[in-house]
């Protein structure tokens, strides 16, 4: 039962205390998970990420139900889960019983503007981060720049990118083109 409140402490404690989302939360589920608690590896927890994003809801969320999936099972799951979600429950619900009353006020302006600035910096790390783990070669940067130029020029859901560079990757790996 410790394990299981493991699970929900730690996940609550990234949950709480990253802002912005998955991207934002990838470098502390990586120090949790990978570094401090040794849940999963550096190549699960990107795999995780990388199925969070496909599958429906919050990839923080997502990447949490695996890893507790992983280490204890549907019970694991459930209070990873639920470790993630809880902070967000709290801080939404004071939230919106105050920010109609302060939503206007100069200050609340720029604290949100702010908050914005260093997402965009967590998020930044989160790609630098995985840039380094996913692009090992020269076959990984070819299907690197095919998904962005695909991203960038067309209009298609990105479940298809991430289909194709999966395949991409087995095909290089049959072929022998990446160890």
């Amino acid at each position: 039962m410790n394990e299981l409140f493991d699970l929900f402490l730690t996940f609550a404690r990234v949950g709480g205390l990253t802002f912005g989302g998955g991207y934002a939360m990838l470098p502390m589920l990586q120090q949790e998970v990978v570094g401090k608690r040794h849940w999963a590896t550096e190549e699960e927890i990107m795999d995780y990420y990388a199925i969070g994003q496909c599958t429906p809801g919050i990839i923080a969320v997502n990447v949490a139900t695996f890893v507790g999936y992983k280490n204890r099972g549907v019970l694991g799951a459930i209070f990873s889960t639920a470790g993630m979600i809880f902070p967000s429950l709290i801080i939404i619900t004071i939230i919106a019983a105050f920010l109609q009353n302060f939503a206007e006020l100069e200050i609340v302006k720029h604290a949100f503007a702010g908050i914005r600035v260093c997402v965009g910096v967590l998020v930044l790390n989160a790609v630098q981060t995985l840039w380094k783990k996913g692009v090992v070669d020269k076959a990984t940067m070819v299907i690197a720049l095919v998904v962005f130029l695909g991203m960038l020029l067309l209009d298609v859901s990105p479940i298809f990118f991430v289909i194709g560079a999966g395949l991409a990757g087995w095909l290089v790996k049959k072929a022998g083109g990446a160890k």
